[in-house]
């Protein structure tokens, strides 16, 4: 017996059938990659803020025990006394109005200007020093992150290293 071709099955692909065949990721898959990806970089982000914040801390606890230590040291040894602490650490830049020029030696800094701290602001110093225990020197610190000075955040040459 011959099957009439109307009734006959051939095995013709339906096109939903073809689509499930098809290589390729569904939107559910791709949205799930791009989560992860979201998260791992949130998670990186995070820890790269705390990585900067601590070498912020250490920059600026390496200039108010060191670096500024240094040209303090030689206008002390020009001037005989630190700066007042009217005059700042201007006066390693600027000889100071109320001092002899032909005792000032400076620039003691190799700059235009006093730096900044890493967060932009002002050191501060004052001499004769609040904080010092052995007496007669000056304070010099960084108001640290909060921008205030007289919090816990502050980083001064008084400051054990953090």
């Amino acid at each position: 017996m011959i099957i009439p071709m109307t009734l006959r099955r051939d095995r013709v692909e339906s096109p939903t059938r073809q689509r499930r065949l098809t290589p390729g990721f569904t939107l559910t898959e791709i949205l799930i990659a791009i989560a992860l990806i979201v998260i791992i970089v949130t998670v990186a982000v995070t820890n790269l803020n705390g990585v900067l914040d601590s070498g912020k801390i250490s920059a600026a606890q390496l200039f108010v025990t060191q670096e500024i230590d240094t040209a303090l040291m030689q206008y002390k040894l020009a001037m005989g006394h630190y700066p007042s602490t009217q005059d700042g650490l201007q006066a390693l830049i600027t000889c100071p109005s109320d001092e002899p020029a032909a005792s000032w030696r400076g620039p003691y800094i190799k700059v235009d200007q006093v730096p900044l701290d890493p967060w932009k602001n002002q050191y501060q110093y004052a001499y004769p020093s609040t904080h010092s225990t052995t007496g007669g020197k000056y304070d010099c610190w960084s108001m640290g992150p909060d921008g205030q000075s007289g919090n816990a955040d502050d980083i001064g040459n008084w400051s054990p290293p953090q």
